[in-house]
């Protein structure tokens, strides 16, 4: 079972304190950001080897989990993305529990997911930018992401 996720879907940074725990899973937040991922690495119809590898190796970085806990959450995000309308509920959930800084954090680790395969397509590149509206942030905060993970940062 694995091993075919890991065929169709894919084969770290200091945070502040939370805006606001409230009742809300911290798995929940680790699937509305791996959603994001998995959105981005599928928006130009060429989920690449180097995107799913990324997005596996950013899940196990971040959240110090195993090869085998990161398929999880990633099956787990996908099923949620295939199951949703919009990218609203995962945007709205990081809004309402991460700080500014923990959003920055997710848009540097969106564009290492974009930059996996070594370019910008234009659905990324578009898609990025609404994600970084629907987070609140201002276009300047993606730039400055985007530079950061050019530049090795």
């Amino acid at each position: 079972m694995i091993e075919f996720f890991k065929r169709s879907v894919g084969d770290s940074g200091q945070h502040t304190e939370r805006v606001d725990q409230g009742a809300v899973p911290e798995d929940e937040l680790r699937i509305a950001t791996c959603a994001l991922f998995l959105e981005i690495a599928n928006i130009d119809d060429e989920f690449s080897d180097e995107e799913r590898a990324s997005i596996l190796s950013l899940i196990k970085s971040e959240y110090g989990l195993t090869e085998e806990q990161a398929v999880q959450l990633a099956r787990r995000a996908m099923e949620e993305l295939e199951g949703s309308v919009d990218l609203w509920k995962f945007t709205n959930l990081i809004n309402e529990h991460y700080t500014d800084a923990e959003k920055l954090r997710v848009v540097e680790l969106i564009w290492r997911v974009v930059y996996a395969d070594g370019k910008l397509d234009e659905h990324e590149d578009y898609l990025i930018h609404k994600l970084g509206s629907l987070l609140r942030l201002k276009h300047k905060q993606l730039i400055t992401a985007k530079l950061k993970v050019l530049h090795g940062g």
